[in-house]
């Protein structure tokens, strides 16, 4: 519900903004998928007009200019499925040898399996080493590791979806290992689901909430390992796949500069 598009936001304002060295590891989406979303980010050009590449004469020249300035940031790519721990710390080891890395972001840790010496059938003993794994890395390079998860389907269940801690599949590791558990929560993503029938009372209710939660997301720090926990406001444009400040997003600036 989100995810993948907070991630090209941070990798963004990461390399663009600080000019950081990021590794990103997408074992769910190809590299033109990725790119295809910093582009949209980018331009502010509908994501699904790319996908089906329908872009007029102005669009097509946003595209390409895009593409030139995103190519020469510190970026760097690797869509190869299935990693294991072991193969992803050996592709930052070179990757670091090679230039100064300031992060790593994994999306996600789910599709990750464990080392070819540590295939085990529980898939949460499974799912720990493979956080064991990715903690090593990030003491071994001094860097941060920024891991996508699944959630269970529990929270599907709930009235109030926003995650807990406990809705992280094969949560156990996961929570014991992590320095910080940051969740992203948008409750118009599950009121929009939720519809009543046109020209009724709580038809006219479900605008109104409808309205006050048009492109508001809610980044949950669930756990901070060396701070306070609590949530912030964010802005998302789900057509952009694009995160940005709340406040500025709501002050009629049009400025929605990722954060």
């Amino acid at each position: 519900k989100g995810k993948s598009a907070f991630m090209v936001s941070l990798a963004l304002n990461a390399s663009r903004t600080y000019k950081k060295q990021v590794a990103l590891f997408s074992l769910e989406m190809s590299n033109e998928q990725v790119m295809q979303r910093m582009v949209a980010q980018d331009t502010r050009i509908d994501s699904q007009l790319l996908r089906l590449g329908n872009l007029g004469d102005d669009d097509m020249k946003r595209f390409v200019h895009s593409v030139g300035l995103l190519s020469e940031l510190g970026i760097h790519l690797d869509d190869t499925p299935a990693l294991s721990a072991t193969q992803l710390r050996a592709k930052c080891r070179r990757l670091a040898a090679e230039i100064e890395l300031d992060m790593v972001i994994v999306d996600y840790l789910q599709l990750m399996r464990p080392s070819s010496s540590m295939r085990l059938n529980n898939r949460v003993q499974e799912v720990s080493e493979i956080t064991q794994g990715l903690k090593a890395l990030a003491k071994e390079l001094d860097l941060p590791v920024l891991a996508l998860s699944q959630l269970s389907r529990a929270v599907e269940q709930r009235d109030d979806k926003r995650p807990q801690l406990s809705d992280l599949r094969e949560s156990g590791s996961i929570e014991q290992d992590a320095d910080v558990v940051m969740f992203i929560y948008r409750e118009q993503y599950y009121l929009a689901r939720k519809q009543p029938e046109d020209g009724t009372a709580d038809h006219a209710e479900w605008m109104e909430r409808m309205e006050r939660v048009h492109n508001l997301a809610e980044v949950i720090v669930a756990k901070q390992r060396h701070g306070p926990i609590g949530k912030v406001d964010m802005y998302f444009n789900e057509y952009l796949t694009r995160f940005g400040n709340y406040d500025r997003a709501h002050s009629q600036t049009a400025d929605d500069a990722p954060f």
